[in-house]
């Protein structure tokens, strides 16, 4: 029996009949940019989010571009970002016009660090994007109140975090903005690229919402130069009826790391997910940490038994090439470094019991 890292199809077919009745829908009205069942959506998953306002727009990292622009960032800004997490959260900074400004990692959940963070504040500073790794929130009570006091702009990456909760509060909010990706095999998943932006803030989401589709208000009627990143009506369709479905798939994930959990903790050479008890958690990825010494041994172990296992984020951001013109030390990184290239490494594999357990 095979297990690969994500079976897209397993869940394609439990929901198979409602996607094609709604896909046929779509085609029948003939209307495939934003529309009503973008505009279904986006009063859907504001509702879901407990947010007042949800802009729909084309992938995740254009979310993230976007709410930097619409924050009003210049360039020579600076935005502080973790050390540890995909490219997207970084390349929306630079896209933006600001630096992302990397900031090493806590060694347990890998979410920034605010007292490094607190560091590497200046006059350019003016925003803060914590990423909530994995599905596990950061402390937002934390991090609002070091917004507060520096001033700062709180804009959340939520890529990983499709119903994740603080303190049973809803993730927007504690923040400015909150971004979303739909990369298919996200929680929430379509099935193409498509993202969102969420927010409490009218004048904002005004704002965003203009400036996803060139800048304007109405056909030919441009406030500003803006750009193209509109979700299109298949992939909100496909969205819609996923959402319905997003709560309990998101408790079966929780059931199944707990077991996951609990068969692993006395395995000593294995370091389970630390998980906080006011953070509602919503595990896109279940991560376990291993000796860096025997980590190929365990992957090959797996791999021979049919579990497919997937290394993520191998560099630290700081040490990417495509960062080489900050040239980042090694030293100020020591948790991200240690993690990536000493110590251990993430490990990846949300099914590992599967077979054992038959799930």
């Amino acid at each position: 029996m095979k297990i690969p890292f994500i079976d897209l199809n397993r869940q394609y077919n439990k929901i198979k009949k409602e996607v094609h009745q709604v896909i046929n829908k779509v085609f029948e009205t003939n209307r495939f940019i934003l529309g009503e069942y973008v505009e279904k959506f986006e009063q859907n998953f504001a509702s879901f989010c407990g947010a007042k306002y949800c802009i729909a727009v084309g992938n995740g990292t254009d979310a993230l571009t976007i709410a930097l622009r619409c924050l009003g960032l210049q360039n020579g800004d600076e935005v502080l970002i973790p050390a540890n997490t995909f490219i997207a959260t970084s390349e929306a900074v630079t896209l933006a016009g600001a630096r992302p400004v990397f900031v090493d990692v806590e060694p347990e959940s890998f979410h920034i660090n605010l007292k490094k963070a607190e560091q590497k504040i200046n006059s350019r500073t003016k925003a803060i994007l914590p990423v909530h790794l994995y599905g596990n929130p950061v402390d937002l009570k934390m991090i609002r109140e070091f917004c507060d006091y520096y001033k700062l702009y709180l804009i959340q990456d939520c890529a990983q975090a499709h119903g994740a909760t603080f303190q049973n509060k809803n993730l927007v909010d504690f923040g400015d903005i909150c971004c979303y990706s739909f990369y298919p095999g996200k929680n929430l998943g379509a099935y193409g690229d498509a993202g969102a932006i969420v927010t409490n803030d009218e004048i904002l989401a005004n704002h965003c919402r203009m400036y996803r589709n060139h800048g304007r208000i109405d056909k030919f009627n441009h406030i500003f130069e803006g750009t193209n990143s509109r979700m299109d009506a298949l992939q909100a369709a496909v969205l819609n009826i996923k959402l319905k479905y997003l709560h309990q798939w998101n408790k079966d994930r929780n059931t199944k790391a707990y077991i996951y959990t609990n068969l692993l903790k006395s395995i000593t050479y294995i370091r389970t997910p630390h998980c906080f008890t006011n953070r509602q958690h919503v595990f896109h990825l279940y991560v376990i940490r291993v000796d860096y010494q025997i980590r190929n041994d365990l992957i090959k172990f797996l791999n021979k038994n049919g579990i497919t296992t997937g290394i993520h984020y191998p560099v630290a951001l700081p040490f990417l090439k495509a960062y080489s013109y900050q040239h980042n030390k090694k030293n100020d990184f020591p948790v991200a470094i240690n993690y990536k290239m000493k110590f251990c490494h993430c490990l990846f594999f949300r099914r590992l019991l599967r077979k054992k357990l038959n799930m």
